[in-house]
């Protein structure tokens, strides 16, 4: 059996964006939850953003929307703070992946959920980037993909934002 290098550049970078979002979510949600009893709606938008850069693949960003669907909010308000700064993160990963190297987002992301991402954008275009968003997939891989590909940013755009309103809209019915 082969004995595999372990790549500690790699998980060193792992470890410290856990940390970070551990560090987000304890000064966000956390804080809000412990001292107040209060739910921010800035707490929910900062942890919205970060769940949906390309980075930050472990945060489940649906079930913040939830948790804080079921709170005073108001729906309207709380579908508009989840939509334009999931958008807003999506428009980060596009540029992300359309200026930057690809060794540096290999180093990242790792080759291969890249090439699975570039794999399905290629084979379905505009309904992978809706799909992906639409569906709890990893939709800022997916975006970050379509930037490497130089796709086209208006339709990747228009794609991964009716995915995401649909989504949202889909979650407030549901809960």
């Amino acid at each position: 059996m082969k004995r595999r290098r372990i790549d500690y550049r790699r998980l060193g970078i792992i470890v410290f964006l856990l940390i970070l979002m551990t560090v987000i979510a304890s000064l966000t949600i956390g804080k809000d939850i412990y001292e107040n009893n209060e739910k921010s709606l800035l707490s929910f938008a900062i942890v919205n953003f970060a769940g949906y850069l390309f980075f930050f693949l472990f945060m489940p960003v649906e079930l913040a929307f939830i948790y804080y669907l079921r709170s005073a909010y108001d729906p309207i308000w709380l579908n508009l703070a989840a939509i334009s700064t999931a958008f807003a993160a999506q428009v980060i990963d596009y540029l992300v992946g359309y200026f930057f190297s690809t060794k540096i987002i290999d180093r990242m992301i790792g080759r291969k959920r890249y090439e699975k991402a570039e794999e399905e954008i290629r084979k379905y275009g505009n309904w992978t980037l809706f799909l992906s968003n639409l569906l709890p997939l990893s939709s800022p891989v997916i975006s970050l993909a379509a930037g490497m590909l130089k796709y086209r940013i208006k339709e990747a755009l228009f794609y991964s934002l009716t995915g995401m309103i649909l989504r949202y809209l889909l979650l407030m019915l549901i809960f």
